[in-house]
């Protein structure tokens, strides 16, 4: 597309307004940030301080470490060492001294990152000195006594690193989210979120949307002067449609990337005393839950979090589901089918002794407890035990492959090994063919069966959550959505208004709209959510 020189500086004026678009440098160590709009106001709030703060856990440990970022570290270092700050980036032993005594408190490693190639973009020192309480509350101590240094408060050092171009918000909460990953699955998008891979599809949109609005304020300014060709307007129309196809695709992920986040939340179902409450002890390998042969024991919802497959699963015990006349246990019941309507995955557990194993039976028992429609769901078919030979068919290689399906669609992924019986909830078999969300022999008293199911729930959390290394980066915050779907909201304005030739207001969804996509990344309009993101780190980060 060719434009004009007054096109040119049209897009040029665009630009300049539009200057929070720009993304900042990624650098965590050797690169210095370029600083954005929200970043400044966060700088103009007080990092005239220097703050410092322990970085690694509280408690005993073999080394502490103890981190420092603003203008008055180097002379932090040179008042606690008694001598001149090491080269940068070069870990030097050094005596650290109380400097109001003069008493020595340790002999530790001192290292020295001067601003801005450093994690905050500041000048930061680390001291790292042995663990131990006394020693850690000696150097804090001394350091709270030298004058401009005072203790950080929590996220402050990343929200520091925000505020002058180090990281996006994406890129913070991709760090939070490492810090507190607890499985390898969890790791992996973490880090592949602070590494910026989410921040930059975002920006890309950003960019995508400056471009357009630049080019739509041209036409605007200039089309009367015939200084503007009209395909200038038409590669517009096209730009927001091809960004919208793909926003709208990116929405639809199934919340993955959530999922993953936070852990797929699974919900333990059935009558009572079919053994879910040894079946939940079976899994997270103790005692978590009290067994009894007495039917209603479990009143209340009993919560464990574990790592299946290196997925993160949340799995919940629930009173046994049937028509109480106890009002306790009418209310355990009320819970149990109330966090059954909350459930990512439904472990349905059933007697395998008194449901015969065909496929209407099946259906039927399943259909009984009432499971949330299109959940997905695994059936357990416990006390194997005691079944003795009436195992029904089972494979060669275990239990037998029946397959279930909790809202009538069945999923893409289905156990491997014999021929399948597919079941919908209405108890009939299914029309499709495909395979659903399998079932499987079990016993809880013998452990026979745990790994064909440990198996089965890897299988359906890698589904839920999917690879966090393939494809398009997932979202992982609901703010993310809630955002985006604003953004959707205001391209699809823009086509509606823009078909009745009102392009003034057809320009201002387009602001809305890359005004959303800031919010994100932190680049506009931040100060709302800096406090929301930066409060759950802890206090060294």
């Amino acid at each position: 597309m060719a434009l004009s020189g007054a096109v040119r500086a049209a897009r040029g004026r665009c630009a300049r307004a539009l200057s929070w678009a720009v993304p900042p440098s990624r650098g965590t160590g050797d690169t210095a940030g370029t600083g954005d709009t929200a970043g400044t106001a966060a700088t103009s709030r007080g990092t005239a301080a220097t703050i410092f703060a322990l970085s690694s856990a509280p408690g005993r440990c073999g080394v502490a470490v103890i981190r420092a970022s603003g203008p008055g570290c180097g002379g932090a270092l040179r008042s606690l060492t008694g001598t001149p700050a090491p080269p940068p980036r070069v870990m030097a032993l050094r005596r650290i001294r109380d400097p109001r005594t003069a008493e020595s408190l340790d002999r530790g490693l001192v290292v020295w990152f001067p601003g801005p190639h450093s994690f905050t973009g500041e000048d930061c020192a680390e001291l790292h000195v042995h663990g131990g309480p006394a020693v850690v509350s000696g150097v804090l101590q001394a350091l709270g006594r030298l004058p401009g240094l005072r203790p950080a408060e929590p996220g402050e050092f990343t929200r520091r690193a925000f505020a002058h171009g180090k990281l996006d918000l994406t890129a913070a909460e991709g760090l939070r989210d490492l810090i507190g990953a607890e499985t390898e699955a969890q790791r992996r998008q973490a880090l592949r979120q602070l590494e910026g891979d989410l921040g930059r599809l975002y920006q890309r949109w950003s960019h995508a949307l400056t471009q357009a609005l630049a080019h739509l304020e041209a036409y605007i300014d200039f089309s009367e002067d015939d200084n503007v060709e009209e395909e200038v307007l038409t590669q517009v129309g096209v730009t927001v449609r091809a960004l919208l196809q793909e926003l709208r695709g990116h929405l639809r992920d199934g919340r993955r990337g959530e999922l993953l986040r936070g852990g797929v939340r699974a919900v333990i179902a059935g009558p009572p005393n079919v053994g879910k409450s040894s079946l939940l002890n079976l899994l997270c390998r103790r005692p978590a839950a009290i067994v009894s042969p007495t039917a209603g024991t479990t009143r209340d919802v009993l919560e464990v979090a574990l790592d299946i497959g290196g997925y993160p699963l949340v799995l919940s015990d629930t009173a046994g589901l049937r028509q109480a006349t106890d009002p306790v246990e009418r209310e355990g019941v009320a819970r149990a089918r109330a966090r059954l309507c909350q459930a990512d995955l439904v472990l349905a557990v059933l007697d395998a002794t008194s449901v015969s194993p065909t496929p209407v039976a099946l259906g039927a028992a399943l259909a009984a407890l009432e499971p949330p429609p299109g959940t997905p769901c695994v059936l357990v078919l416990n006390k194997a035990d005691l079944l003795g030979g009436r195992r029904g068919s089972p494979s060669a290689q275990g239990p037998p492959a029946t397959l279930l399906s909790c809202g009538g669609s069945p999923s893409a992924t289905g156990a491997q090994g014999p021929p399948a019986t597919l079941l919908s909830c209405g108890g009939s078999p299914s029309a499709t063919g495909a395979q659903g969300p399998p079932a499987t022999l079990l016993s809880c008293k013998t452990g026979e069966g745990l790994e064909a199911l440990l198996e089965l729930l890897a299988q359906q959390l890698a589904r839920l959550c999917g690879d966090p290394l393939l494809g398009s980066p997932s979202l992982t915050q609901s703010r993310h959505s809630r955002h985006l779907g604003a953004c959707a909201a205001a391209l699809e304005r823009f086509g509606d208004v823009g078909d009745s030739g009102d392009l003034a207001v057809a320009a201002e969804q387009l602001r809305v709209a890359r005004r959303e996509l800031g919010r994100i990344t932190g680049h506009v309009g931040a100060e709302d959510v800096l406090d929301i993101i930066f409060r759950d780190f802890c206090v060294g980060k």
